[in-house]
């Protein structure tokens, strides 16, 4: 029993430096994230403008005319499609996927999201857990030093963890509402198309 806890002790603590670096590269992506994040907010704000006040004001009769007027030149999923949806008009089937895609690129967007959500944390707990045991074993031989770096290292992970969670949460709830919009903007587009 002896040599089977020694096994694990040192697959444990083998873990460590690979578990520090994915954390700490989960937490650049979720710093990367929060940063696009800004800047994606800005364009949508822009967006929603132009879009609301089409679909405020768009009937059968001149929905085309008003997609026409749309900016061409802003970069966005959404205004992407709305123009396939416009350009495959006739094609109802084809219309009809383009939504299906959409919402299943939506879904790969907030899968990032959901990533960071879910592995900061683990990755987190990972992190506090494995340095527990020399802490315990310093500890233990009354080698305190041993013991407050191995702490300073599991409350350090454990921080950055939920601060990656935080900013994965935050990002996700934000995402799932942006998207839900833009799909229901989207299939009423369709329903105007298509009475």
């Amino acid at each position: 029993m002896n040599t089977v806890s020694n096994i694990l002790f040192w697959i444990s603590n083998g873990l460590l430096v690979p578990v520090v670096i994915l954390l700490l590269l989960f937490f650049l992506k979720a710093l990367l994230t929060i940063v696009s994040f800004f800047g994606e907010y800005w364009r949508r704000v822009k967006q929603q403008q132009a879009v609301g006040k089409l679909l405020e004001e768009a009937s059968p009769a001149d929905v085309v005319e008003k997609m026409q007027a749309l900016p061409a030149k802003v970069k966005s999923p959404m205004l992407a499609c709305m123009g396939s949806l416009l350009e495959h008009r006739d094609n109802q089937a084809y219309c009809e996927r383009l939504l299906a895609n959409y919402e299943v690129d939506a879904e790969k967007e907030l899968g990032q999201c959901r990533s960071l959500l879910k592995l900061g944390p683990m990755l987190g707990l990972m992190g506090t857990l494995i340095p527990m045991g020399p802490a315990l074993v310093g500890l233990a031989a009354g080698d305190i030093t041993s013991m407050a770096y191995n702490m300073q290292v599991a409350f350090a992970t454990t921080v950055v963890g939920i601060m990656t969670a935080v900013i994965g949460i935050i990002t996700l709830q934000v995402k799932q509402r942006w998207y839900a919009h833009e799909l229901n903007d989207l299939e009423y587009i369709y329903k105007l198309l298509h009475p």
